[in-house]
């Protein structure tokens, strides 16, 4: 259920792929905002910053904008240009189609995108003032994400190919069947039905068209890039263009199901040969990225198959040695999005400690790590560009927006100013950093994000916010659904603990909730709201509960549990009968690992546990209103989990709401149903709180 930083993608994929002919131009919006509180509307006006590319020359910065049109219910992405020190700021699309993946060409002087100009998704290049578009791809099928050799004289791209036999290959006298025939695990993957998978491919590229494309797994059933979020950072390029580095996890059906054992495959372009370079490394080893001089090849490794959140460890390999080390063994976080400097003697990187998400330097001959940025915010990407740092931050009271950055003192300068007039009509609530004492003597850090305007001799309801993941961090994240700063401007005090499981307090910490789902967590989480209930300004006779995916199952659970604190539940898209969920989940591996095992195994102390705190046992106790979110496709935690535990709460006479999407996943991508989610949300908390 854990979701890898990848909201900014996830909202690009949700753009309009329609023709010009068909959609408006979607560009900024300018909402009227009264009394300087946020509002769904408001939400969904911000421009989304994303799809950062520093120019070969680090002079200039390329980025994307997805703007979103409420009434369209339809969003789309533009692209612009700024120089590294803030001036000369350019749009240079202004189209009704997605612009996307753009990329600097090695002259500085030119972009290649992916546009869905012509009908599908196709390669395309223009001048780096937006004139002179010229498409040169005509695929079938489309692209989904490129690469260019060092030369520009190849290309590497990802496409879909068709995956298994579909019924009307078995019966062709049956073309209007919608029947699928399954016989292996893994038939449907977070929202999709498995039909079709990624590929990469290298073509020829002549400076005006691709040909002669060759893919690199031809007869071979496995995905690279890796669903559902893989993209092209899970392929590479090596300097001299005679090598391809790849990502996979060579397995299908239950065997792909129970595993998270990914390698990294080097792929040579003159014998056509695969290589496994990270074989003997059992879990997710991800995202290559070749030195600029060519001797290191750096990447992401977790150590253990099966955990989806073990510690993302940073490796090098020297390849005139062939010797791997693991540059963070003394560094108890995660490190990610790696970026090498051009000297190749050093990689920069993103990593949470504390709930905060920070700017790293790893010096490769020293094996040192240092520190570079500090405050109150999340960086989430970062770029070397000559002498500094270009890099994307955000945090609970402002979203993305593109910085310089200083490498020697961590100074950050912003250079986008994307949402700057909205934000200066709004008044944030503020966002405090609390120590709260567990019941096992430890020291949990706990968000408190007040209402605008906040007066400390009011009292005001407080809501405890519980994480999904379950290992995903609460630190300075910006969230276009669980938006701290739209629930504090309807006079909510809320509650965001960093409890058992989440990554940035060290390993220990976070695999504390595995197997253990309805320990020790749960107290941390009765811990935080006990805690700021305490406070003189907090009702704490109107508190509620609220959470998505691990953050459902935890509302359902504090629901048979919370001994009369909360007034109100949300619980948006949780599992809720966990021997079920066992059965109904996709990768079986997550189950297996946070739930010890299947719920068969009856001398499984750690799965007998699991089990024995599942929701659906405690439903007797419930006695709190709670409203159920879930969306149809949904394929990780079905929606049937989400009606079962509504219907049990009517049988049971708790009054009780639901809200189905038939048309959303885990997430709410599409603005209509965004805003109808903002409001059944605070309407309900508003009917039961206030």
């Amino acid at each position: 259920m854990k979701i890898k930083s990848m909201l900014m993608a996830i909202a690009v994929l949700a753009t309009s792929c329609a023709t010009k002919d068909e959609t408006p131009i979607i560009g900024k919006q300018n909402p009227k905002i009264e009394n300087g509180r946020m509002t769904p509307e408001v939400l969904w006006a911000f421009g989304r910053v994303g799809g950062m590319q520093v120019s070969p020359d680090g002079k200039k910065v390329l980025y994307s904008v997805s703007y979103y049109s409420i009434p369209e219910d339809k969003g789309n992405s533009e692209l612009f240009v700024i120089n590294t020190d803030g001036t000369d700021k350019k749009q240079i699309t202004e189209t009704s189609v997605r612009e996307a993946s753009a990329k600097w060409m090695k002259d500085n002087e030119h972009i290649a995108f992916l546009s869905s100009e012509s009908g599908s998704m196709q390669l395309w290049i223009m001048k780096a003032d937006g004139t002179d578009r010229k498409q040169v791809s005509e695929r079938e099928g489309g692209i989904n994400d490129f690469a260019f050799s060092p030369d520009e004289t190849k290309l590497l791209f990802v496409a879909d190919v068709k995956q298994g036999e579909r019924t009307v290959d078995k019966y062709p006298d049956l073309p209007k069947s919608s029947g699928i025939i399954v016989n292996d695990l893994m038939y449907k993957h977070w929202d999709e039905w498995v039909q079709t998978i990624p590929h990469p491919f290298v073509a020829e590229y002549s400076g005006s068209k691709i040909e002669n494309e060759k893919d690199l797994l031809k007869g071979e059933p496995f995905e690279s890039p890796m669903k559902p979020f893989g993209g092209i950072e899970q392929l590479a390029w090596s300097p001299d263009g005679k090598t391809i580095a790849y990502t996979c996890r060579k397995k299908t059906g239950k065997e792909y199901a129970i595993s998270t054992n990914s390698d990294i495959y080097f792929y040579d372009l003159a014998s056509g040969k695969s290589t496994n370079k990270t074989e003997g490394m059992m879990g997710y080893d991800i995202n290559p990225s070749f030195s600029p001089d060519g001797k290191w090849l750096a990447w992401e490794s977790m150590e253990r198959d099966g955990c989806e959140s073990d510690k993302n460890r940073l490796f090098v390999m020297n390849f005139a040695t062939g010797e791997k080390t693991d540059l963070s063994a003394n560094f108890d976080q995660n490190s990610e999005g790696l970026a090498w400097t051009a000297d190749s003697k050093s990689i920069y990187f993103t990593s949470v400690w504390h709930a905060l998400t920070q700017i790293y330097r790893a010096d490769i001959l020293e094996n040192k790590i240092t520190q570079i940025t500090k405050g109150v915010h999340d960086y989430e990407a970062v770029s070397p560009a000559g002498d500094k740092l270009i890099a994307i931050k955000h945090s609970m009271s402002k979203p993305n927006e593109i910085y310089a950055v200083n490498p020697q003192n961590g100074e950050a300068t912003e250079l986008s100013f994307e949402n700057k007039e909205i934000l200066a009509q709004l008044e944030m609530g503020k966002v405090e950093e609390r120590w709260v004492t567990t019941t096992d003597n430890k020291q949990m850090l706990v968000w408190v994000i007040y209402p605008p305007k906040f007066d400390p001799k009011k009292k005001y309801p407080a809501l405890l916010y519980c994480q999904g993941g379950p290992q995903s961090a609460v630190s300075q994240f910006w969230s276009y659904r669980w938006n701290f700063q739209i629930m504090a401007a309807n006079d909510y005090i809320i509650v965001a603990p960093n409890r058992r499981g989440l990554p940035g307090f060290g390993q220990e910490w976070l695999d504390q909730i595995s197997g253990d789902y309805g320990g020790q967590n749960m107290k941390d989480y009765l811990s935080a709201i006990d805690a700021v209930a305490k406070d003189s300004f907090v009702n704490k006779d109107k508190l509620g509960c609220v959470g998505a995916s691990y953050g459902g199952f935890s509302a359902y659970w504090l629901a048979g549990h919370h001994e009369k604190r909360f007034k109100a539940f949300i619980a948006h898209d949780g599992m809720f009968n966990l021997p079920q969920q066992y059965l109904e989940t996709e990768e079986m591996w997550f189950v297996n690992w946070d739930l010890g095992g299947a719920y068969w195994e009856k001398d499984n102390k750690i799965a007998q546990n699991s089990y024995a705190n599942s929701p659906h046992l405690f439903v007797d106790k419930w006695d709190a209103p709670i409203l159920v979110i879930h969306g149809e496709k949904d394929y990780r935690i079905l929606a049937s989990q989400g009606m079962a535990a509504f219907n049990a709460a009517v049988l049971r006479g708790v009054p009780a709401e639901m809200l189905i999407f038939p048309d959303e996943n885990h997430w709410v991508l599409k603005p209509q149903n965004g805003v109808l989610w903002q409001r059944t949300f605070v309407g309900w908390l508003d009917k039961w709180l206030k």
